[in-house]
């Protein structure tokens, strides 16, 4: 084990790297803390004869590597899937992307001139400067269609106030979207290049995202890799050349202590300098703490009806109910609901550990979810039959005041003291990746690690494609607090 790689994680970042070092002939150890499922957050539950997703999985990649990757690990399992999708406001439903008759017959004559005469408003007098999300979103939909269908979601996501977000966020995460660019893909004119938010279709695994990960998991293992589940880290011994020994505990109370020539860690940030013994410096350790996570529970609901709503995913924008977003699980794949008599809803519920949606009880949580689904109308009473919950801590990394400086701060730290040390993965580098994202930064530390490539994991851009030269910013732009006009 002296020289042996150690991967922290099988999720995406994870089992990519362990792929990538096993194909090598140099097949490495894997520690996962979850006791029954690869695959983080992209994988997928099972509960009885159902499948169901923690939030949906579309497998769509910008980067040509990633996509042969896919291939060759699901050859001959993939859908290709329509993509259909609503709003869910005042009592409506509105096409996403837009779709003006639908829009508006849902906003009437009266409020669709108001949003249009709010929309010209801010064409001839912008908010500037533009500093947070709420000015970015109005200046480009006008003030009323960001009420309508902006506001509400991005709070129940986040946990903070519009007016709190930095404009980074929109820019990188709807980036190209407008009102006007809305307005040409309803008509079937793009003007160019298609907007990654306006996709129409996408590919997904018949049994779920999680079947690319249980598949990679089986591979790696063929190849000669150990993948042990049930090992949470709770201690990171480290020298003067870096990080040299890892123990981990399982969730009986067993201590396990392995060596480690060289580690790929997914596991958050924060963590992974806490953990640290001797000790980071101070600085260090208090740039960690500063970094935070947002949380998210899935409430899957098995209703005893043939047909529910057409869509793949509701956005749920109302706020006189708690839920975020709604998946229908068999508009992805028929295959995660086999009971052509049966529907699996999947309500997303976006919280911080610790908090009231956190703590709730399971049968409360249940009874909130078959409650709002019925005042939503996507369920009628006494539907409702069974169901299940799954907390997911740490799903979104959250980009605050700070959060830069504290990035860069332990960066800067774990390359000049940690150099065996190769974060990856959405909290392994405190980015809001998606799975493509965090695949490439991973294959580009296992092939550090291997020599065959020195170029930088950190670079790998928000849309999965690498450029040498450029922005070397920490990540995507997330929700960050701004100071107040």
């Amino acid at each position: 084990m002296g020289d042996r790689t150690v991967i922290i994680g099988a999720g995406p970042a994870g089992l990519t790297a362990a792929y990538e070092l096993a194909k090598a002939g140099r097949p490495p150890l894997v520690l996962e803390s979850d006791p029954h499922y690869v695959g983080g957050i992209a994988r997928t539950v099972r509960y009885k004869r159902f499948r169901f997703d923690i939030g949906g999985h579309r497998f769509f990649s910008k980067n040509p590597e990633i996509e042969a990757l896919w291939r060759e690990v699901l050859p001959d399992d993939f859908l290709e899937v329509p993509r259909l999708s609503r709003i869910y406001y005042r009592g409506r439903f509105f096409d996403y992307p837009l779709r003006p008759l639908n829009a508006l017959r849902n906003l009437g004559p009266l409020r669709s001139l108001l949003c249009v005469l709010s929309y010209a408003r801010r064409r001839l007098f912008p908010i500037r400067p533009e500093v947070s999300f709420r000015d970015w979103v109005a200046n480009r939909f006008g003030d009323r269609l960001f009420r309508t269908f902006f506001e509400s979601y991005t709070e129940k996501v986040w946990g903070m106030k519009c007016g709190e977000i930095s404009a980074d966020w929109a820019a990188q995460r709807i980036r190209g979207l407008s009102l006007t660019r809305a307005l040409l893909s309803a008509f079937g004119r793009t003007g160019g290049a298609a907007v990654k938010t306006l996709i129409d279709r996408f590919r997904y695994p018949r049994l779920g995202p999680g079947q690319m990960w249980e598949e990679m998991h089986r591979r790696v293992i063929e190849l000669g890799a150990t993948v042990l589940l049930d090992r949470r880290v709770v201690r990171l011994d480290r020298d003067a050349q870096g990080v040299r020994g890892i123990r981990t505990v399982d969730s009986r109370g067993g201590i396990h202590d392995t060596r480690c020539g060289h580690l790929i860690s997914s596991m958050p940030l924060r963590d992974l300098v806490l953990s640290l013994s001797p000790p980071a410096p101070p600085p260090v350790r208090a740039a960690a703490e500063r970094l935070r996570y947002r949380d998210f529970v899935t409430v899957a609901l098995i209703a005893r009806r043939a047909a529910a709503f057409p869509d793949n995913w509701i956005y749920i924008h109302d706020p006189q109910v708690r839920v975020g977003r709604v998946q229908n699980f068999r508009n992805w794949s028929p295959e995660m609901t086999p009971d052509p008599e049966r529907q699996v809803l999947g309500l997303e519920y976006f919280c911080f550990e610790g908090d009231g949606l956190w703590t709730m009880a399971d049968a409360d949580l249940l009874a909130l979810g078959e409650r709002e689904m019925v005042q939503i109308g996507l369920l009628g009473p006494g539907e409702v039959e069974d169901g299940t919950v799954v907390r997911m801590p740490k799903a979104y990394p959250v980009y605050d005041g700070g959060y830069r400086e504290a990035v860069a701060s332990i960066r800067g730290w774990l390359a000049d003291a940690l150099p065996n040390v190769a974060p990856a993965g959405r909290n392994g580098m405190h980015k809001y990746n998606n799975q493509d994202h965090s695949m490439m930064a991973a294959l580009l530390a296992a092939r550090n690690r291997l020599g065959t490539d020195a170029r930088d994991p950190w670079k790998v851009n928000t849309d999965a494609e690498y450029h040498e030269e450029g922005d070397d910013r920490a990540g995507r732009a997330l929700p960050r607090p701004v100071a107040t006009r």
